[in-house]
């Protein structure tokens, strides 16, 4: 049995940690709730979590799309004829290989996650604004630590180079 050396409920305490990242995750999923509920009528949860996928990696093969939301791929492809049918996602035919399909981004889709994404950060402001100015360093450091630690490569500033969530775009491309 392992002793610990720190009181329970110390900074470094694994459960600590992670009761304090579960509440602060609450806090998160309600603003990326309210960020989608205005389009709620035009998309799902699961099909928006497509079109950031997409948006994030740029146009893919369904086998691709399947594995990254973690489905099926007769499931990843309802949801991407449901995506085309609304205007938000379309295929194309790779041009160096023309027998595979690819599946990408409209402008409309672009677009709507563009929003949600502009809506997520304006949110998260103005929690981050009611913070004391002398946690917010603190904060930045853990979570950029949290981040890493999760395999997830850092945010660009805002106003360069955006992308859905704050992944750059890499298709050099912009939501308009």
């Amino acid at each position: 049995m392992v002793e610990r050396t720190n009181p329970p409920g110390a900074a470094d305490d694994v459960d600590a940690v992670t009761r304090a990242v579960l509440t602060a995750s609450r806090v998160l999923v309600a603003v990326s709730a309210r960020s989608l509920a205005a389009v709620e009528d035009k998309v799902t949860l699961p099909q928006f979590r497509l079109l950031v996928a997409l948006s994030t990696h740029g146009t893919a093969k369904l086998v691709e799309v399947a594995e990254w939301l973690g489905v099926n791929p007769s499931t990843a492809m309802r949801m991407v004829d449901r995506l085309i049918a609304a205007g938000f996602a379309d295929r194309r035919i790779n041009p160096d290989n023309r027998r595979e399909t690819r599946l990408g981004l409209t402008e409309q889709g672009r677009r709507i996650v563009g929003e949600v994404t502009a809506r997520r950060r304006r949110e998260i402001a103005v929690v981050v604004e009611h913070m004391p100015p002398a946690q917010r360093a603190s904060l930045v450091e853990a979570l950029t630590a949290f981040a890493e630690a999760g395999g997830e490569p850092p945010a660009p500033r805002a106003g360069r180079d955006l992308y859905p969530l704050g992944w750059p775009d890499p298709a050099g491309l912009t939501p308009s």
